[in-house]
């Protein structure tokens, strides 16, 4: 599968970033500016049913993986620093155990390998519930997800996947049936778990429940050169939440 992809800067080192559960490269765009700036290619991808990538009828780690190694070779990049957020940190991690020797570093931000139980239905029933046909704004759109999702930040979020077709109607970049039908897997264990030796980062927000203290042993076991920083005040969207936080420690560990 060809993945859409943004690019920021011409030369020095690669950086391949991939989004969580609902997300796009568009999320990224000014953390990508912030890393370019210090001398290094940003490739955001969309991933599959994300995005302005491709739509299909499998979304599992082992599928997603397979699409980072066809991107990665198509532009030739065979030594890059892979980062994934939530579901994109669990398909660096799958990546990472089904193509060793094809990358450099490993960053994995606020997800563990393990399984997570689904919390995500209110956010699909709210999303299925805008009518595309019918509304005629944004602000429609918004009040009826108010209805499942309270806070503001996270609508603003999720409506960015809203956009106007080539009829003039508003539509999804996403693959909400699909996704939807997939919401046990996204949150499932990685598939045939191996011991990954690349020097591996992990970031948590000290507020986020997704990897606690008790995930830490795991980690290691799996990624035994791991490290875990952690990002005092952060959520789980840390990059949004704690930019500045975010990029200096990924740096460092780049550099």
């Amino acid at each position: 599968m060809k993945l859409y992809f943004r690019q920021t800067g011409d030369t020095g080192p690669a950086i391949v970033i991939l989004h969580g559960l609902f997300g796009s490269s568009d999320n990224w765009l000014t953390i990508n500016k912030t890393i370019a700036a210090r001398g290094y290619r940003v490739f955001a991808v969309d991933q599959r049913n994300h995005g302005q990538s491709p739509r299909a009828d499998d979304h599992d780690y082992t599928s997603m993986a397979s699409d980072l190694r066809e991107f990665l070779i198509d532009q030739q990049l065979d030594s890059a620093v892979l980062v994934g957020h939530s579901m994109g940190g669990k398909t660096v991690m799958q990546y990472a155990m089904d193509f060793p020797n094809t990358f450099d570093k490993l960053v994995v931000v606020d997800i563990a390998p393990r399984f997570y139980p689904i919390h995500h239905a209110d956010i699909i029933r709210g999303l299925k519930a805008i009518d595309l046909m019918g509304i005629t704004s944004r602000n429609e759109a918004d009040a009826i997800l108010s209805q499942y999702e309270p806070l503001v930040p996270v609508r603003q979020f999720l409506l960015k996947n809203l956009y106007r077709n080539e009829q003039g109607h508003f539509d999804w970049r996403l693959n909400l049936p699909v996704i939807e039908r997939e919401l046990h897997g996204i949150g499932d264990e990685l598939t045939n778990p191996r011991l990954v030796t690349a020097p591996t980062l992990f970031i948590r927000g000290s507020e986020s429940p997704y990897i606690v203290d008790e995930d830490i042993p795991t980690i290691k076991r799996i990624f035994p050169n791991a490290q875990v920083a952690t990002i005092e005040g952060a959520g789980h969207w840390i990059q949004a939440e704690k930019p500045a936080e975010f990029v200096d420690i990924l740096m460092n560990f780049i550099a």
